[in-house]
């Protein structure tokens, strides 16, 4: 599967007069991590305890990493701070060697769908399309190069036939792949996906993880929090398993090292996290 938008790659990386962030936009450094995280704490606002805890950890450009842990580990509360939607507490986070939200357009995060209100009148194409905004900033419209990459990426996700469709009339999988396909147009270098595979038929959960696997391939990188460890050896690089907010540190995909920063505890895990 090719998921490349070639044919419209000079339209895809637009530099806005005027950005939504206040920092500039700018190349990611070849020499850093995608993300880098050292002794991040983060606390919900009016929470009096930390949702997550002294997490350090690096993520290569280029590789997939999967996030595992019960519900309550902190996985969707770590997505969120990489996507520069929580503030941090303590530590340093860096995203492509810039502080989150330093530049947004090389960073797409997905939801999960209970997040959205899918009852808003809008069409797929549309909410596909807001995927682009971030290029233009505050007072362009969409060119015709930005519909082309949002018809290209339904086709590559096979919605295209539902892209006049209210959004509230979609089944969970096509919901999924609604909001995949507009986490692509976005065509940033990391990908944040919070349970990308929840509750999702098998045409759906087949179509995403072929999608996945080819924008790996580009050399995308793609941080996916998930339940789903059904044949995560074939979909991830690496497992970061997260134990009450605090990371119990990974390695490779067959030989996973935890590591309780509270506790200081170290063992080894077998492939079957």
């Amino acid at each position: 599967m090719t998921v490349a938008l070639e044919n419209t790659a000079a339209a895809s990386r637009q530099y806005p007069w005027l950005a939504y962030s206040r920092h500039r936009h700018g190349p990611p450094s070849a020499n850093t991590p995608a993300l880098e995280c050292a002794e991040v704490s983060v606390r919900y606002p009016r929470s009096d305890r930390p949702a997550v805890q002294g997490i350090t950890l690096s993520v290569p450009q280029g590789s997939r990493v999967a996030l595992v842990g019960a519900n309550g580990a902190g996985k969707s509360t770590l997505l969120k701070a990489a996507a520069g939607l929580l503030p941090l507490s303590s530590g340093s986070l860096r995203v492509h060697g810039s502080p989150p939200g330093g530049c947004c357009h090389r960073v797409a995060y997905l939801a999960q769908r209970g997040e959205l209100d899918w009852r808003f009148p809008m069409t797929v194409r549309r909410l596909v399309l807001t995927g682009r905004y971030v290029h233009l900033g505050w007072f362009k419209r969409p060119k015709r190069e930005d519909f082309a990459i949002v018809e290209r990426v339904l086709d590559i996700l096979q919605i295209g036939d539902l892209a006049d469709r209210r959004i509230g009339e979609l089944s969970g999988g096509q919901q999924q792949r609604t909001l995949l396909a507009r986490a692509m147009t976005q065509d940033a270098d990391m990908l944040l996906l919070d349970e990308p595979m929840n509750a999702v038929d098998a045409q759906t959960r087949q179509i995403v993880r072929e999608v996945l696997r080819a924008l790996a391939k580009a050399g995308k990188t793609i941080v996916t929090a998930t339940h789903d460890t059904h044949e995560i050896h074939l979909d991830f690089d690496e497992v970061i398993h997260l134990s009450c907010g605090c990371t119990e540190q990974a390695g490779s995909i067959n030989d996973v090292t935890l590591v309780h920063p509270r506790k200081g505890l170290k063992a080894s895990v077998s492939e079957n996290v």
